[in-house]
C-alpha cells in the first residue's frame, strides 16, 4: 500500500489517459493484461475497507456497481487468469471474459465518474480510469453499448452537439445581447466558452445570458466563438468513444489557436475540466477559469458592484467536476455570500464528500433502469437543510 501511494499519478485529477488510435490494434481494455502495470498493482492493494462503496452514488441508488467489488473481482480474475493469459500455462484462453462475465456491462454503465471512490480510497486506488478503459473496449472494439447512446454519437458527429439541433443555431441565445464574435474581432481578453447546454438548453440559456450581462456590467473584454464552437467531446470520452472525442477536441483546438485569447471562461464544470486538463494532451494549452472564479475576482476587485438583495436561505451543490476534480470550492460560496443577506447552509455531504447529481460520465444521456435516480436522492439531501434556494 505505501508503494501504491508513492506511485500515484501526478497528472491532473481531471485528465484521463489518451489512446493512440492510429497505432493501436485493440482499443480500450478487454483483457486483464491490457491494463497498465499501475492498474494491475492497484488490484493487489485493496484494503477491503468499503469506503469507496459507502459513498458511491450508483451503489447508494441501487445500481449493480460496487467499487470495492469491482476491484476485488478484477483482482480474483488476475490471480486466476493472469498466468494463462501470460502464456505460463494453457493456450492463453480463459473461460470467462473480463468485460462481460467478470465485470458485467451494467456495472460499467452505472458509473457517473464522480470520483468519490478515488477520493475516499486510503491507498489511492484509481477506479474510474479502469471503468473508462473498459467502456472504450465495449464501444470501440465490441460496439456494445446502450442503444440510447447511438443518436448521441450521431448528433455529436454531424451537429457538433449531443442533440438533433442544427449547429448554425448555437449563437441564437445571444442575438439581442450585443455579444461580439471572435471571428469578427480576432482578439479578446476572455473567450466565453458557452458549451452545448448554455447554447441550446432553454433553462441553461438563462445562465448564459446572465453570465453575459455580468461580464458586460463589469466592462470585461470578451467574445464568443458562436457557430465555430463545438462540443468539447467530453460526453464521448466519458462513455468510451475516444475516437469521436479526439476528433472534436482537435477541431476545437485548431479553432482556438486561430485567435489571440488570454483566458477561456466557462460556466460548465465539464467543459472547464476538459479545456483545462485534457486539451493539453493534444497541444491545447489555455488558461481556463470557471465563471464563479471570474465573478469572485471581479467582485473582490471592485469591478462588479453588487447589492445584497437575496434574503433567502441558500444551500450550494458542489459539481463533481468542479470540486473533486479541480478543487474549486470557495469561489462559488464567496459569490453567494457577496449577493445574499440570507444564511448559506451546507448539506451533510458537501465539498470533498459531495454527493453526485447523477449526470456525469455520460449518464445524462442514459435511461435509469436500475434503482432510484441519483438526482432525486441529491434533492432530498438538499431539502434536509430546508433551503429556499438551491445553487
Amino acid at each position: 500500500a505505501p508503494l501504491n501511494v508513492f506511485f500515484r499519478p501526478l497528472t491532473p485529477k481531471g485528465e484521463f489517459p489518451s489512446l493512440e488510435l492510429e497505432e493501436s490494434e485493440t482499443f480500450g481494455v478487454g483483457r486483464i493484461t491490457d491494463f497498465s502495470w499501475k492498474d494491475l498493482f492497484d488490484l493487489y492493494n485493496c484494503t477491503e475497507c468499503g469506503r469507496c462503496t459507502a459513498g458511491c452514488p450508483a451503489n447508494v441508488s441501487g445500481k449493480e456497481l460496487d467499487p470495492k467489488l469491482l476491484i476485488l473481482n478484477l483482482q480474483e480474475h488476475l490471480l486466476e487468469a493472469g498466468p494463462r493469459l501470460l502464456g505460463e500455462a494453457g493456450d492463453g484462453r480463459t473461460e470467462k471474459t473480463m468485460v462481460g462475465d467478470v465485470i458485467h456491462d451494467n456495472v460499467l454503465w452505472a458509473c457517473t465518474t464522480c470520483r468519490y471512490c478515488v477520493e475516499a480510497c486510503p491507498v489511492f486506488i484509481e477506479h474510474v480510469p479502469k471503468i473508462i478503459d473498459m467502456r472504450r473496449f465495449l464501444v470501440l472494439t465490441e460496439s456494445r453499448f446502450p442503444p440510447e447512446l447511438a443518436p448521441t454519437f450521431r448528433n455529436l458527429e454531424s451537429n457538433g452537439n449531443p442533440w438533433q439541433l442544427p449547429a448554425g443555431g448555437r449563437a441564437d441565445w445571444a442575438r439581442d445581447l450585443g455579444v461580439r464574435l471572435m471571428a469578427d474581432i480576432g482578439k479578446a481578453e476572455y473567450l466565453y466558452w458557452v458549451g452545448c447546454y448554455g447554447s441550446f438548453d432553454e433553462r441553461n440559456r438563462k445562465v448564459a445570458r446572465a453570465v453575459v450581462r455580468i461580464l458586460q456590467a463589469a466592462r470585461v473584454d470578451f467574445a464568443i466563438l458562436g457557430n465555430e464552437e463545438k462540443c468539447t467531446g467530453e460526453p464521448a470520452r466519458r462513455v468510451g468513444h475516444e475516437y469521436l472525442y479526439q476528433t472534436l477536441a482537435r477541431e476545437n483546438i485548431e479553432t482556438l489557436k486561430q485567435y489571440q485569447i488570454q483566458t477561456i471562461v466557462t460556466a460548465c464544470p465539464h467543459c472547464f475540466n476538459t479545456l483545462q486538463n485534457e486539451y493539453p494532451q493534444f497541444g491545447g494549452h489555455f488558461r481556463v477559469m470557471h465563471h464563479t472564479q471570474l465573478i469572485d475576482e471581479l467582485i473582490r476587485a471592485g469591478r462588479l458592484p453588487v447589492a445584497r438583495v437575496i434574503g433567502e436561505r441558500t444551500t450550494y451543490h458542489d459539481p463533481c467536476y468542479l470540486g473533486r476534480y479541480n478543487d474549486v470550492y470557495d469561489p462559488p460560496r464567496n459569490v453567494i455570500r457577496a449577493v445574499s443577506r440570507g444564511e448559506l447552509v451546507e448539506m451533510h455531504q458537501h465539498r470533498e464528500r459531495c454527493f453526485c447529481c447523477g449526470g456525469g460520465g455520460g449518464r445524462v444521456w442514459l435511461e435509469e433502469r436500475e434503482g432510484r435516480r441519483v438526482n432525486q436522492i441529491r434533492v432530498e439531501q438538499a431539502m434536509e437543510v430546508n433551503p429556499d434556494l438551491l445553487a
